[in-house]
């Protein structure tokens, strides 16, 4: 089903010309779905920031108050006690380089990957694997760490990354539509928040262009600014 279709189009046509509260458009988004398929809540964050800039290329964890409402897969990268204290914090896949030799060959599905500091020698050769996927582990993410088993009940509970695009744009799907309405607005001011606070202290000027929330067929709601800079 495209979002230019006819549903998609009646839909639009509901749209008024203003901002959003986060709970109107939160409702909204709930009352006009008419998917077979449970549909992910989404927001995009257009910053004004620039890219190309290091101290302007944001990138971080939230933790999702309500979780995300996913089945996360994550793998470990550690030995001995740390990989017994991750297999009993719940990951999927724990191991060194045979871990590597199925993340090579496409055996096994992940969405977040982690390592203890040692075993960087081992992930560092899955960079062409990992990295065009955005799994490659970062101590800045939580993901490269002695605790393992912390990220691992972190990960597993529910944590959506927030990074700055190409075109200085944060997008994520942070849980589905079929959450109650108080959960998915929980989750929303959670990131959000998290986005707002990141802001660089160089930045000069308007920090926060727009907030848009949309579900994965559904229409996209802009988010009143005034509201958003309080979360």
């Amino acid at each position: 089903m495209a979002r230019s279709g006819k549903r998609y189009r009646n839909i639009e046509k509901k749209l008024e010309t203003r901002d959003y509260s986060l709970s109107e458009a939160v409702k909204f988004l709930k009352e006009n779905s008419s998917c077979k398929f449970d549909e992910t809540v989404e927001v995009s964050i257009n910053l004004n920031l620039d890219p190309r800039s290091a101290d302007q290329n944001i990138r971080g964890m939230v933790a999702m108050p309500e979780g995300t409402g996913k089945n996360v897969k994550v793998a470990v990268f550690a030995k001995g006690a740390v990989a017994d204290a991750a297999k009993e914090a719940g990951a999927d896949y724990v191991g060194a380089d045979d871990l590597a030799d199925k993340i090579k060959d496409g055996s096994i599905d992940l969405d977040v990957c982690i390592a203890s500091p040692d075993m960087m020698g081992v992930v560092g050769r899955l960079g062409k694997v990992l990295g065009p996927k955005g799994l490659m582990p970062n101590p800045k993410l939580g993901t490269v760490t002695p605790n393992v088993a912390a990220a691992v009940k972190n990960a597993k509970a529910g944590q959506v990354e927030y990074r700055l695009d190409k075109q200085g744009i944060v997008h994520a799907g942070l849980c589905k539509l079929s959450f109650d309405q108080d959960k998915i607005e929980a989750n929303l001011k959670a990131y959000i928040g998290a986005v707002v606070k990141a802001r660089p202290a160089g930045v000069k000027g308007t920090y926060l262009k727009s907030v848009t929330v949309s579900s994965t067929m559904g229409v996209g709601l802009r988010l009143s600014a005034a509201e958003v800079l309080s979360f």
